[in-house]
């Protein structure tokens, strides 16, 4: 896939611009739950650092595609070197013209029961973008796909070369990613654990698991509560155009 840039003085669209998503629903819970769980570990890992930022299920915008205005939206995304909380405000996307041109470290993709080119298109996505590490967890159809249930893939030069071990160390994250058993909400399940050095896992506490469900409870209704804003908005705004088409008018020159 070639690689498409965009002068630097173009005018690019604001994150408020832009959806903060593709509005994809996810093909099963796991694909909302593991993720949040890692933020939610590395929130109490990380809890004195404000150099960091982990978006799940959230659109990235960058200047290397076809257009700005098309995101790559990976499960989860790990940045460093960024603001937690950006002029003290949650995001609503990740544009990296936004970010000081800081592209993700880390890009997460689970597979779903409808393959979705986590080995092909989105791997070319994430290298053309230049995320370090991309990783696949695929737990259930990895036999289907011919793959391992848990790849990380790392850019060396401008290609991702697949790596060996698992927890996988990522020395310029200072933690180790792997898969690991854990009861979650009463049921033992396999999750995804960030590891120390030395390949042991940081398992999260019961009582901050409890704490986690209500908290992204209440930030999924928010999200969806926003989204179904926008999309009011969307309609409202195209209702009126065509009304102003419709009175011979263009609505683009109406001052």
């Amino acid at each position: 896939m070639p690689m498409v840039s965009h002068p630097r003085d173009a005018i690019l669209p604001s994150t408020e611009e832009l959806p903060c998503s593709d509005d994809t629903a996810v093909d099963n819970g796991d694909q909302n739950l593991l993720p949040n769980l890692l933020l939610f570990a590395l929130a109490l890992l990380w809890s004195e650092r404000f150099d960091w930022y982990f978006g799940v299920d959230m659109a990235v915008y960058h200047t290397t595609g076809v257009s700005p205005k098309v995101p790559v939206v990976p499960d989860a995304f790990l940045s460093l070197g960024v603001e937690r909380k950006k002029g003290g405000k949650s995001r609503r996307s990740y544009a990296t013209w936004e970010e000081h041109n800081v592209v993700p470290v880390l890009g997460l993709e689970m597979v779903s029961h409808r393959p979705n080119d986590e080995y092909d298109e989105k791997l070319q996505l994430y290298q053309q973008l230049g995320v370090l590490y991309y990783v696949i967890y695929n737990p259930e159809f990895w036999q289907r796909d011919r793959h391992q249930p848990f790849e990380v893939y790392k850019l060396v030069g401008d290609t991702y070369r697949l790596q060996i071990g698992e927890p996988f160390w990522l020395p310029e994250i200072g933690l180790g990613l792997g898969r690991g058993r854990q009861i979650i909400g009463g049921i033992e399940q396999e999750i995804l654990l960030w590891h120390d050095a030395q390949g042991h896992p940081y398992p999260l506490p019961e009582q901050q698991l409890v704490a986690l469900q209500t908290q992204l409870l209440a930030e999924r209704e928010q999200l969806q509560a926003e989204r179904d804003r926008t999309a009011t908005e969307r309609d409202r705004a195209e209702r009126l155009a065509a009304y102003v088409r419709s009175l011979g008018l263009d609505p683009d020159q109406i001052p």
